[in-house]
């Protein structure tokens, strides 16, 4: 996959799920991880978010591969936050490579019934949060010039409609705006800017009764057995969803040199959904 000893990857959202997938196959190719996660209930949010344990879980599984690890309770929609965690970083590694822009939360009605909270909690994390992180990012590493890679977690949501996500799949297609701009503007500095937009990945967000429910609304109280033969039809591959590790894969490609010419590009993981 490639030598990462010697950089450096912000990942937020690192608590759990993608995000401590995305640190622990980083700092397995020898990188040097500054984790980050609001660790913390976000009002509208249908499903219990990480806690500061699971960031420290991360913490404890990263250090089995590196001791060059800093975790830090963080809220991407709080830009000053994210810089003050940046520089801290910047502090004790020296620099910023490779950023993997992770967090990300889910809720779901129809758009006519999405509240004002739920809108504003999800385009705050999805998109706002992704560009606050960028931002916090960016300086330190253009003044360094050596380059870099930006990883945006997007989603099949980025390319297609889903009922009752409304506001996700919007922010999902912003990011892939925003990917594409940075990718011109950073192009001059070598530094690259691509998203990853994996289908079902069987992390809390989809594993959680609130969401079996979107699927199975009349079932009095759905498991992951009852709607995994919905997922299983989602997904061209004969799977029902993907693992974090697929996704931290296709991270590490794009973080690593053998992506050193890819920029500005949409890199599904994703079963074949999009054949759908």
């Amino acid at each position: 996959m490639g030598d990462l000893s010697g950089k450096t990857a912000l990942i937020t959202g690192a608590a759990r799920g993608q995000g401590r997938s995305h640190a622990v196959r980083l700092a397995e190719l020898g990188a040097n991880v500054i984790a980050i996660d609001v660790c913390a209930p976000l009002g509208s949010v249908p499903y219990p978010l990480a806690t500061a344990e699971d960031l420290q879980m991360t913490e404890r599984m990263v250090q089995e591969f590196t001791r060059g690890v800093l975790a830090k309770q963080v809220d991407v929609r709080d830009f000053d936050a994210v810089d003050a965690a940046v520089q801290e970083g910047l502090a004790l590694f020296g620099h910023i490579d490779v950023v993997v822009a992770n967090a990300g939360v889910l809720s779901f009605a129809p758009a006519e019934d999405i509240t004002e909270s739920m809108w504003d909690d999800v385009m705050d994390v999805n998109l706002k949060g992704v560009w606050h992180t960028c931002k916090a990012c960016i300086p330190a590493m253009k003044t360094r010039g050596a380059g870099g890679s930006i990883i945006i977690i997007s989603s099949v949501a980025g390319f297609k409609a889903w009922e009752n996500q409304a506001h996700y799949v919007a922010s999902k297609h912003g990011v892939i705006g925003l990917m594409r701009t940075l990718a011109r503007e950073l192009a001059p500095h070598r530094i690259r800017v691509n998203t990853v937009h994996p289908t079902s990945v069987l992390t809390d967000m989809i594993d959680n009764e609130a969401l079996f429910r979107l699927f199975l609304p009349d079932h009095e109280s759905p498991t992951r057995a009852d709607v995994e033969p919905l997922f299983w039809q989602q997904n061209s591959l004969p799977l029902p969803w993907v693992e974090p590790r697929d996704i931290s894969n296709a991270v590490a490609f794009l973080a690593s040199d053998a992506a050193s010419t890819i920029t500005g590009i949409t890199l599904p993981v994703d079963a074949g959904t999009l054949l759908k």
